[in-house]
């Protein structure tokens, strides 16, 4: 799911109650070419000595924002950001050629070694957290931790919550406004609906549809609707390509092998510390998915934030990431002691 993604440019620096670092500026940026056409915008943040972690945005197709760099110490993490195939700063914009699930843990392999790390800390938020769970399982030594917030796993589950019935029951307002561009005919299945007029022919169509789409995405991502993240994502420019992307995933159930192929694959990073950090009233990736997740993963410390929703911007949500990047730069500094 998309939440506050897209150009870094267009969205306002955040709040969130006073939680995050001071701003920070990159260090260094890179531009890597990953293969298909894609080339990617990766940045830099803190002490080249640092901690490594790697932060991993929502979307898919969000994008990075500049506060995602506030959630960790400069002086005691090496942060690696980058916006994913298609996405943000990367080129080109919007694409779909040969952007899966799989090319973006392959892309992440090539980013570390290019960037010379042994392993690093995964966080990652909402499509982030799918993201990250098909990372670490795929190459859990070159993880040293994972920080998930608003887990979202990819199930059918999930996506019917939140685009064929669900949701609804507590956004009818906007979920009549969201449904308006499919014909009374077609809602039986209006994630299928909206694929084909995002990525048919009819441009002004697919324009009114995106517009659409990214106000129901935007409307849900927090508590309380942010102007910014609503006005980014309905507009003229993000619009199409950030809901082309999207719905590329989630019409494929991520590339995933099937609705328990994170769950099923916890096994493999049990011995890894993690925390997940979760939004009572998340109305986009609901509690459900930490709950069932934590079950599967007893050594992960769950953390329901009881009066958040999904938005890293929510001052609890921030607050518990805070906490966590502090902890975590605690025991890998422990550990690299441990080590001399």
């Amino acid at each position: 799911m998309i939440r506050a993604g897209g150009n870094p440019l267009s969205v306002t620096e955040p709040d969130a109650g006073g939680c995050l670092y001071p701003p920070v500026e990159p260090y260094a940026t890179h531009r890597v070419p990953v293969g298909g056409g894609h080339d990617l915008y990766v940045e830099e943040v803190g002490r080249p000595d640092g901690a490594p972690a790697v932060f991993l945005h929502g979307g898919p197709g969000g994008g990075l924002v500049p506060a995602a760099r506030r959630f960790f110490d400069p002086d005691r993490y090496r942060v690696v950001l980058y916006d994913q195939r298609g996405a943000g700063r990367s080129t080109p914009f919007g694409s779909l050629v040969e952007n899966t699930t799989w090319h973006l843990v392959d892309d992440l392999e090539v980013i570390r070694a290019r960037l010379g790390i042994d392993a690093w800390l995964v966080f990652g938020g909402s499509w982030g957290t799918t993201l990250g769970l098909a990372y670490a399982q795929a190459h859990p030594e070159r993880v040293t931790g994972l920080i998930l917030r608003g887990i979202f796993l990819m199930r059918r589950s999930e996506r019917e919550w939140f685009y064929q019935h669900g949701l609804h029951h507590l956004q009818p307002e906007e979920w009549s406004r969201f449904v308006a561009p499919i014909p009374e005919a077609e809602r039986h299945d209006i994630l299928a609906a909206y694929h084909r007029r995002l990525h048919g022919p009819d441009d002004a169509e697919a324009r009114a549809c995106a517009a659409a789409w990214g106000r129901w995405e935007a409307v849900n991502s927090a508590l309380r609707v942010d102007p910014d993240l609503l006005a980014h994502l309905t507009s003229a420019e993000q619009a199409l390509p950030i809901a082309r992307i999207l719905s590329h995933y989630v019409v494929h159930g991520g590339f995933l092998d099937g609705d328990h192929h994170l769950l099923d694959g916890v096994d493999r990073i049990r011995h890894l510390p993690a925390v997940l950090i979760q939004g009572r009233y998340d109305l986009c990736c609901p509690p459900v998915s930490a709950y069932d997740l934590a079950r599967r993963w007893p050594e992960a410390r769950l953390r329901m934030v009881p009066d958040a929703g999904h938005s890293a911007r929510e001052p609890g949500i921030a607050r518990e990431l805070r906490r966590a990047t502090d902890r975590f730069a605690d025991l890998l500094s422990a550990r690299c002691a441990t080590r001399r």
